[in-house]
């Protein structure tokens, strides 16, 4: 539901506290799914958030720090790709 941006302000801190144990966390499709949702959404919905965005941040900088998303050697699998770049992106705003 939070790819399509349905019940944000009650899903996004349940979903934060799976992430911020384990920020690959498998949703219906493919690990990493639900980080993949969680980083698409917009900037309003995370109002009210800040410190949990903060603490998400840095699980994510030890993330693409460590293999295979840090791995220059490594191709990863198109999802990984994606989710890297997402990951990236989000670590940027």
């Amino acid at each position: 539901m939070l790819g399509q941006e349905i019940g944000v302000p009650a899903l996004l801190p349940l979903a934060l506290q799976v992430l911020l144990r384990d920020p690959l966390a498998e949703g219906d499709y493919y690990p990493g799914d639900l980080l993949a949702n969680v980083l698409r959404l917009p900037e309003p919905a995370w109002s009210g958030l800040r410190p949990e965005r903060e603490r998400l941040r840095s699980v994510l900088a030890e993330l693409v720090a460590g293999r295979p998303f840090s791995d220059p050697d490594l191709e990863p699998r198109e999802p990984d790709r994606h989710l890297r770049d997402a990951v990236v992106g989000f670590l940027g705003r």
